[in-house]
């Protein structure tokens, strides 16, 4: 038998419903936010995530599902949404809009060859956001209220952001004489991949999961004695415009993230779900002022964060918020006989097109199999269509909670499910 390649899954069932539910609360988050929606192709040019993700991370070093196309060309299947909507931008020469900032959101699947585990898959999932053009730390913000409301809507508790600031430019190649200054009589203590940061991106060694319970790492000098004035008022505005809108945060100096691109702003935000263990972050993000450029474009500034879907529902199900999809059916409905299946196929149709969620019976069930089926369907209500309904285009409507049953026309149809379902939604 054929099976599914290892770190893949099927969608499908309630998980299915879940997962577009969960999808369509993202999309109508993003409208009262004004983000509209960008979607990248599934994969590019290689020389982008090169560029953009940059060489010494892990994604790019080892993750990568990277292939020669027909046309002898080097392209790589999205490992991170970012670097796709930054060429996006670019390419399309949204920095000439009239209206700025710009500011996107973007749903789908990322690639990355690692290895699998709870919530972590080769092939999954990244909601995320991308603002251009502004500088303004009320900006930074923003975004990172974006996924603390998102987690807030779905019933997680103990949400809190871990931030932390890298500072500009300057600040940042003065934080990375100064690592390298201080980690170099340490080297043979740490890993070889630390080893090999040392010489590519000494930050990314705060970022290290096999040596960061080290004392060297634990004393290693921090990006605050490195801040000039400018980057000091940036992130003393984020933690401001924070606190304005009651963000519980906690400064991490620790926190670098694992990406090249990233100036200023890094944040990551967590939730309180039991069974997590002590890794309960959800996403991460932060400013990256100098990528567009990096990638071709024109000096402009940028921020985000991305957050997997796979993870997130993850923690859901830890914490017994499955399912947070209404389950459901408005209204199923049973022909009795063959000849009647015309006209319940009408009113089906009817109903659908007027915005009820529908389902006729197909597998030519009893009327007490299809009353079980009703219920398993989790129906409000359910159409019984006989010979006398059919002759008379009378209609027998039974609620399927209270049990009770009253008969109306077909001209009442609409009307009645408008003041009972409705309502109710």
């Amino acid at each position: 038998m054929i099976q599914k390649p290892k770190g893949t899954y099927d969608v499908y069932g309630n998980y299915g419903k879940n997962l577009l539910y969960l999808r369509d609360l993202i999309q109508t988050l993003m409208e009262k936010y004004n983000y509209q929606y960008v979607r990248t192709p599934m994969f590019e040019s290689s020389e982008l995530y090169h560029r953009g993700v940059g060489e010494t991370t892990d994604i790019v070093s080892k993750e990568t599902y990277d292939f020669i196309d027909r046309g002898d060309r080097n392209m790589t299947l999205r490992p991170e949404g970012t670097a796709g909507v930054v060429r996006s931008f670019i390419e399309n020469k949204m920095y000439g809009e009239a209206s700025q900032p710009i500011k996107c959101w973007y749903y789908g699947t990322m690639y990355r060859y690692e290895r699998p585990q709870s919530g972590r898959f080769r092939e999954f999932c990244q909601f995320g956001v991308e603002v251009f053009g502004t500088s303004d730390p009320l900006a930074d913000a923003e975004v990172i209220s974006i996924p603390v409301n998102l987690y807030k809507l779905l019933g997680l508790k103990g949400i809190k952001v871990n931030i932390n600031t890298l500072g500009d430019i300057e600040s940042r190649k003065k934080y990375r004489e100064t690592l390298l200054e201080y980690f170099k009589p340490y080297l043979n203590c740490l890993c070889e991949d630390c080893q090999k940061r040392y010489e590519t991106n000494p930050l990314r060694i705060l970022d290290c999961k096999i040596d960061k319970d080290l004392d060297i790492m634990k004393n290693a000098p921090k990006i605050s004695e490195c801040l000039n004035d400018v980057s000091k008022k940036h992130f003393a505005k984020v933690k401001e415009y924070l606190s304005a809108m009651d963000i519980d945060y906690e400064i991490n100096e620790n926190l670098v993230r694992g990406l090249d691109y990233y100036t200023h702003t890094v944040f990551e935000v967590e939730a309180n779900v039991e069974g997590f263990g002590s890794q309960n972050v959800l996403c991460g993000g932060g400013r990256y002022d100098s990528l567009v450029e990096t990638i071709g474009g024109p000096s402009t500034c940028g921020v985000g964060f991305a957050t997997g879907i796979e993870r997130l529902m993850t923690a859901l199900e830890y914490e017994n918020k499955l399912p947070i999809s209404n389950n459901s059916l408005d209204i199923y409905v049973i022909p009795m006989e063959e000849n009647q299946k015309n006209y319940s196929l009408k009113i089906t149709n009817i109903l659908r097109m007027n915005g009820f969620n529908c389902d006729v019976d197909t597998m030519n069930r009893n009327l007490k199999s299809n009353f079980k089926q009703a219920d398993r369907l989790n129906c409000k209500y359910i159409i019984i269509i006989g010979e006398e309904e059919l002759n008379n285009k009378i209609l027998t409507i039974k609620n399927n909670v209270t049990k009770e049953e009253i008969k109306i026309s077909e001209e009442e149809l609409i009307e009645f499910f408008d003041q009972n379902i409705a309502s109710e939604n």
